[in-house]
């Protein structure tokens, strides 16, 4: 079965990550500060083509992935070691990582939940999840950022929903649709799955805000 990503995943790894500005969301500073320097596998949920893998191979780990888009997975060959599966039911045995991280990708999830709930359940006891996301007020349907550096928030914030509205089509969110909650609802979603019986030491989470640059990423 296709996955969204399939048809983009050419023009995402030869159009739209090089026409993106470096380092826009600061993930260089930011993944370093959520993950923490380790040792042994980190499984990155989502992992698409690999973006991420070399910013976590840094920091000592040594980055593996699932990714539910074949296409995906196929253009970050050599780039780190990924198998093609459900972030809600990873192939993964219980209590057998030392970090899981979860990088610009809850949106993508509408059953993030669950995935952090599988998060829990392969982490081994002390391990950390790292969660990255832009702040929802920025990145939703509604967050119009064609007059850069201002952006304009229209209704529809407080209102969780799944949507293909973008105020460019030279992005991701109108070819692939994403899922939205308010800040209070995702904080919300991660306490609800925090109070469950988790061997995690510590979540980190870390909510960017959107940077005056010109990317196209909603």
């Amino acid at each position: 079965m296709a996955a969204p990503y399939d048809a983009i995943a050419d023009w995402y790894e030869d159009t739209f990550r090089p026409g993106q500005p470096t380092d826009l969301l600061e993930y260089d500073r930011v993944v370093p500060e959520v993950l923490g320097a380790g040792s042994g596998p980190c499984l990155e949920v989502g992992c698409g083509t690999g973006a991420h893998a070399d910013r976590i191979r840094r920091l000592g780990w040594t980055p593996v992935g699932v990714d539910l888009s074949a296409g995906m997975l196929r253009r970050g060959r050599g780039r780190l070691a990924a198998a093609r599966a459900d972030a809600e039911r990873l192939p993964v045995a219980d209590a057998s990582v030392p970090a899981v991280a979860s990088i610009m990708v809850h949106t993508d999830m509408p059953g993030y939940p669950a995935v952090l709930r599988e998060a829990a359940r392969v982490l081994r006891p002390g391990g950390v999840l790292a969660h990255v996301g832009v702040h929802p007020c920025f990145c939703g349907g509604f967050a119009d950022w064609s007059d850069r550096p201002n952006v304009l928030i229209r209704p529809g914030y407080a209102d969780g929903h799944w949507t293909t509205e973008s105020y460019t089509d030279r992005g991701i969110r109108d070819k692939i649709g994403a899922s939205h909650w308010s800040r209070p609802e995702d904080c919300s979603r991660m306490v609800s799955w925090s109070a469950i019986d988790s061997p995690i030491e510590a979540i980190m989470i870390a909510w960017l805000g959107v940077l005056t640059s010109g990317a196209n990423t909603p």
